[in-house]
């Protein structure tokens, strides 16, 4: 079986984060920060050494600046709901996920005025176009790092600069990118980083958070949820410090094991490795699918200006079709569709139908590549 599903979520997991998600709940199992024995405060810590696993990888100097949650999708919610307000600005790209646009659509009707930058159909986006779109009371920028349907990567260092003169602030979604390109979050001059951990960070589902840079305003940020943090619990009212005031209830303590065991096979792996076998990978796909005829890659069709996720169609048949065939005749697992992303199909021009998707990791091969190639060639002669 070849699993090329990793912009989805990442198969298989690197052995390490089982055996730590075991050790947990076999030898520690306690809740962090709700008591004061020994097993909680290995729960504790737990969890901190995964905040200190995640400021590593992207340079973030204060781990304590990290705030967990389920998944990207709550961190970037808790960012956009929790930053913007009626009569602020913010400016996104025509190449977001819904885990972007749906609350940016409901703050719309919120009073927060929204402009969205249209990327070409291949993922491009111009930074003079965002520059264009500022406002006065532009707040906030909300860019994914690389789209999850082409995985072209966006300028967000070029945008980052754009906020900065401005005095508006930079969010990324680094969904698609966090383990698989580098970050430096200094570097790179980002406010907010919101990633998921159960991508290429080789963790478990249910894991992710927000990184918030030293230039954002924690007080301006209005939390999600409110409710027991096992800090200050002789006060009604919630905590109102890092990471406590953004981290109301028992946490994923389980999930945080795997996903530090996640990041740390990453980190000794190193991005850098990960990224050089990715883009192998994604250059030999690439060349292959656009020397089948019948066949449509979508995209700038460069592995060096994108993440290892390609999306194509086979004239004749329909995105559902190729995936079916794909699974039950040649073993291959991908994703068909419109990915959760209305907005970059309609980019594109495939909305409806959507794309096949092939999302390749760091686990996959030459040899399932050239599997995959076959399959694609066969199924576009049958179809001519």
């Amino acid at each position: 079986m070849i699993y090329f599903d990793n912009a989805a979520t990442s198969w298989p997991k690197p052995p390490g984060v089982a055996q730590a998600m075991t050790r947990f709940l076999g030898k520690v199992g306690a809740n962090p920060g709700r008591a004061g024995h020994r097993q909680a405060v290995e729960a504790a810590r737990i969890v901190y050494v995964a905040r200190e696993a995640v400021a590593e990888l992207v340079n973030a100097p204060d781990p304590l600046r990290i705030v967990f949650g389920a998944n990207v999708t709550e961190a970037l919610n808790l960012a956009l709901r929790g930053l913007l307000r009626s009569g602020d600005h913010v400016i996104t790209s025509s190449v977001e996920h819904n885990s972007v646009m749906r609350p940016l659509r409901a703050l719309e009707r919120q009073g927060v005025e929204l402009s969205v930058v249209p990327a070409t159909p291949q993922g491009l986006l111009d930074p003079a176009d965002i520059q264009a779109a500022l406002r006065p009371s532009t707040r906030l920028i909300v860019l994914n790092h690389a789209s999850n349907v082409t995985g072209t990567l966006l300028p967000v260092v070029a945008a980052a600069e754009i906020a900065r003169r401005h005095g508006s602030l930079l969010l990324v979604d680094a969904a698609q990118t966090a383990g698989a390109y580098p970050i430096d979050v200094q570097v790179d001059g980002i406010d907010l980083l919101a990633f998921t951990g159960h991508k290429s960070l080789y963790g478990p589902m249910g894991t992710g958070g927000l990184v918030i840079g030293q230039r954002v305003d924690v007080a301006r940020i209005e939390p999600l949820k409110r409710g027991g943090t096992g800090s200050h619990s002789e006060y009604e009212e919630q905590p109102e410090f890092l990471p406590d005031v953004f981290e109301s209830g028992t946490p994923n303590a389980v999930g945080l094991a795997g996903l530090e065991a996640g990041l740390r096979w990453v980190l000794e792996r190193t991005v850098e490795e990960i990224r050089a076998h990715e883009q192998w990978l994604t250059q030999r796909l690439l060349e292959g699918l656009q020397a089948i005829p019948g066949l449509s890659v979508h995209g700038e069709l460069d592995a060096a200006s994108q993440t290892a996720t390609v999306s194509f169609n086979i004239d004749g048949l329909t995105p559902s079709e190729v995936g079916l065939r794909l699974d039950e005749e040649y073993d291959i697992m991908c994703r068909v569709g419109l990915h959760c992303a209305p907005a970059a199909h309609r980019t594109m021009g495939t909305f409806p139908a959507g794309t096949v998707r092939f999302g390749l990791g760091a686990m996959n091969t030459q040899d399932e590549v050239d599997t995959a190639l076959v399959a694609a060639r066969e199924l576009a002669r049958e179809a001519a």
